[in-house]
């Protein structure tokens, strides 16, 4: 089954947050969704070069690029270079696109992140927000494998010299109560499958969503 279904992305704005893999899930979804699919960040985001990325769009400039590809880039441009939200409403957004995917946090390519009071920057209106997990942090210290350990430590008791096992990244993610849907990458094989289901049986517990795969790979399985 196509992993938009597995993640149960409808219609409308889809939020994409955590590490390990946001930016690899975003292409996945542009292949798979079907019809028009914007792609956006609500912060920053380094767009993707197969599609084409429209500046400081309007609606109009948006209408001529879905017209020509289904699908489409849009940010704004920073004086330094990187590309920031669009700077549309997102009901209008969706009312342009049939899916729009919205990378809405950063993690300096760690596996692992916890979240900042600020974070994520999730748009409204929102259908869906997705949290990917990165497997290959798990059972690293926490200090190298997590985008702010502090954090992390704060909501788990734990030190950033201890090992960021399953227990303690589904503890976090659970005391963030962000989303109730995850995608745990990274499952690339049978010891990280068995990571994943460690890590999925809280969430699960907790009535979340859980879907381990290999974005690289592209198999999933539902835990």
């Amino acid at each position: 089954m196509e992993l938009f279904r597995l993640l149960g992305i409808i219609p409308g704005v889809t939020a994409v947050i955590g590490s390990g893999g946001k930016s690899t899930l975003l292409r996945v979804l542009s292949r798979e969704l079907p019809g028009r699919v914007l792609l956006c960040t609500s912060t920053h985001f380094l767009g993707y070069p197969e599609y084409p990325v429209i500046l400081n769009p309007t609606e109009a400039s948006l209408r001529r690029a879905f017209a020509a590809h289904p699908v489409v880039c849009a940010a704004r441009q920073t004086e330094n270079g990187k590309l920031r939200d669009c700077g549309l409403p997102y009901d209008l957004l969706a009312s342009l696109a049939d899916f729009v995917v919205v990378e809405a946090d950063g993690s300096r390519r760690l596996p692992l992140k916890a979240h900042a009071p600020h974070e994520p920057v999730i748009p409204s209106p929102c259908s869906k927000a997705v949290c990917v997990v990165g497997l290959s942090g798990l059972n690293q210290p926490i200090c190298r494998t997590v985008h702010r350990p502090e954090r992390f430590c704060s909501l788990t008791g734990a030190a950033a010299e201890d090992a960021a096992t399953p227990e303690l990244v589904a503890c976090a993610l659970l005391r963030e109560g962000l989303v109730d849907t995850f995608f745990l990458n990274q499952a690339d094989n049978q010891a990280a499958l068995s990571l994943a289901r460690c890590l999925s049986a809280p969430l699960a517990a907790h009535g979340c969503r859980v879907i381990a795969g290999s974005l690289q790979a592209g198999v999933y399985t539902p835990l």
